[in-house]
């Protein structure tokens, strides 16, 4: 199955990662969200749990929570860093992230400790081609 031919919305300009946070690279930074593939999943998101700007991450390791009327789900760094922004737009309208997965519904920017990590990340086709037999 050809990109264009799922039913989710899977920008070719990020990177992903298996836990479906996106990352789109803006140098040394890293701007995250989730997909529009786990909002869905997720249902109606009603809290945002993030991280302070100044904690550091490492990749592979929680760094906060989504919560939906379904369930509560814990967010996982894809990449290792410094956060330098958090949108704390969510915490008085967390449904922004169903409404602007890729756009306003942003989680965090962190400063990138290590680049190369961004190289280990998802292709926009693996991510795709991963979850489209999950698609109803």
């Amino acid at each position: 199955m050809r990109m264009e031919e799922l039913p989710m919305h899977v920008p070719s300009e990020l990177k992903y990662s298996e836990e479906h946070v996106w990352v789109r690279r803006e140098g040394n930074r890293a701007v995250l969200g989730i997909t529009e593939f786990a909002q869905r999943e997720l249902g109606d998101i009603v809290f945002v749990e993030l991280p302070g700007t100044g904690e550091e991450l490492a990749a592979g390791e929680p760094f906060g929570s989504v919560e939906s009327v379904k369930t509560v789900s814990e967010l996982y760094a894809p990449v290792s860093g410094k956060v330098a922004a958090v949108n704390e737009s969510l915490s008085g309208t967390p449904e922004t992230v169903n409404r602007s997965p890729y756009g306003e519904g942003w989680l965090i920017v962190l400063e990138m400790k290590d680049p190369a990590e961004w190289d280990q990340l998802w292709t926009p086709e693996k991510y795709a081609e991963t979850y489209a037999d999950e698609q109803s």
